[in-house]
Formats: C-alpha cells, structure tokens, sequence
C-alpha cells in the first residue's frame, strides 16, 4: 500500500474512532470534572459495509496516538473538532466530524473497473438541542437531537470535495450503575447530486452489461440506527465499540445497479489507553 493512502486510512480511523465513541462520551460526567487535555493510544478494528446498498464489506485495524482538548471554544475531543461558536443548557453549535473507509474495484465487486471509492472524511457545522433526560440522578438518560451539514472530502484524491451531505440524528445516551455507558440513536443521511454520483452514478465509459448507466439523484442516501457501549476499565484504561445498520430503502438511489442490498451493518471494538492527563480542569 502507498504511503500517502496508509496516511489516509489512518486519519479516517482516528475519525471513526471520534465519532464511534461520542456517543459513549456523552455518557462521561460533566466536562467540568474532566481534564482539560489528555494524551495517550488507541487501537481500533472495524468492519464497514463499503457504502450504503452495498453487498460487501471493507475490514480495517490501526494502532493510532490521540489528543484531546476540552477549552470553553477550542476542543478537539470526540465529538468536536476545531470550535464551539455556541453553548447554552438547550442548545451548541459547534464544529463535527465524521469518516469512513473507502476501497478500490477489487475490493468492491459491484465497482469493477470503476475509479476508487476513496476514503472519505466529513467536516462541518453541527447544531445540537438537548431533548430533556430520562430517570433522575447521575445516571439519568438524555434525549439529543443532532443536526450537522458536512462538506466530504477525499483523502485519496488530495482532500477533492465529493460533495455536501445533511444528516439529523435523534439520540438517547445513559450511564448505567454498573458503570458501563451505552447510546443508541436513529437518523437518515441525504447528499446533494455531486456526494450521491460519488457513490451510486455510473458514467457511460463505465458502464457493462450488467450495470447499466446511470445518472444518481440528490435526495436520501440511507436510513441509519446506530448503538454504541463503553467502560472504563481504569483511571486510563477504557474499552468501546459500536455496532450501525443502514437502510436504502426508499432512498433517492435504490435504482442505482450499485445498490446490491437493502440493508447493511457496520460494526467496531477499541480499546484506549491515556497516558497523559492535565490537572486542570475542562470548561463546559
């Protein structure tokens, strides 16, 4: 493998691995009691269905550092990257991400000589509400609403914009008393024409006999329910992992001759190490 693709890969796991885990880390105490940064490694393995409608699966693993920085507008944390422009007990804006794994023609049958699906990051504007809480206590529940509009970039092809992608998300997270965090969450992901032709066009050069050409639509990629758990083993050592299911059913593309299946899963297992702390404490 080139090195400039290994480079890619690795900046998309340490993306999954953020948005993998932010689910769980909203189960976290208040950020007030967490530190203010924190270094350490984290090792990762997931198996991703290559894109929505897709019969095949992509599996990837790395061994990655990671940072994170908790400022009252500057975080880099597992929900955030780069800025909170906003933060109020109801609403936040702030900037998400988000990754997934790309594969060539041989990997993916359904793109026989057709131009790799790169690896893919999405960077935007995400504004969050608070929905209200579950139960009392430490350990209530919390309801979350999650609407981000991305750019998506491909590492492959030097950061080339592929398109803008819109994905609301209504999410519940808890902490139970056995110290094991747990999330669950539903949402559909829509692109614009450019994000959709990335995954289901086919241009008529490449067009065979049992893939017909085909013009893609904007409109709804996916339908997706996400589940993730957490827990924290010791003061540094903590284990989490997510499992996802996408629905292309009644998508703007279930025409497209690349969608092969209706549904699809991804899952992932990580396991984090932090060896540096600060004593000073995070801003909420």
């Amino acid at each position: 493998m080139k090195q400039p693709c290994r480079r890619a890969h690795a900046a998309a796991l340490a993306l999954l691995f953020a948005s993998a885990a932010a689910q769980a880390q909203s189960t976290e105490p208040p950020a007030s009691s967490l530190p203010l940064w924190e270094l350490g490694v984290f090792a990762f393995g997931v198996s991703q269905q290559a894109y929505p409608g897709s019969d095949e699966q992509l599996s990837r693993g790395l061994v990655l550092p990671y940072g994170q920085y908790r400022g009252r507008f500057l975080r880099a944390d597992r929900e955030t990257a780069g800025l909170r422009a906003v933060k109020t007990p109801r609403y936040e804006v702030d900037i998400g991400v988000a990754g997934s794994f790309g594969g060539n023609s041989t990997e993916i049958g359904a793109r026989r000589g057709m131009p790799t699906l790169g690896t893919l990051i999405e960077f935007g504007p995400r504004l969050k509400v608070n929905l209200g809480q579950w139960g009392e206590g430490r350990n209530a529940g919390r309801w979350r609403l999650d609407l981000p509009l991305r750019g998506v970039f491909d590492l492959n092809d030097g950061a080339a914009h592929r398109g803008m992608a819109f994905e609301p998300e209504v999410s519940f997270q808890r902490r139970s008393l056995g110290g094991w965090g747990y999330g669950v969450s539903v949402g559909a992901i829509v692109g614009d024409q450019r994000l959709n032709r990335t995954f289901y066009g086919v241009a008529p050069a490449f067009a065979l006999a049992d893939r017909p050409a085909y013009e893609a639509k904007s409109g709804l990629v996916a339908w997706r329910l996400s589940t993730s758990v957490s827990r924290t083993l010791t003061p540094d050592w903590r284990v989490f992992g997510f499992a996802r299911f996408d629905s292309v059913a009644g998508a703007a593309n279930e025409d497209s001759p690349l969608v092969r299946r209706t549904t699809g899963a991804s899952v992932g297992f990580g396991l984090s190490y932090t060896w540096l702390r600060s004593e000073a404490r995070a801003n909420e």
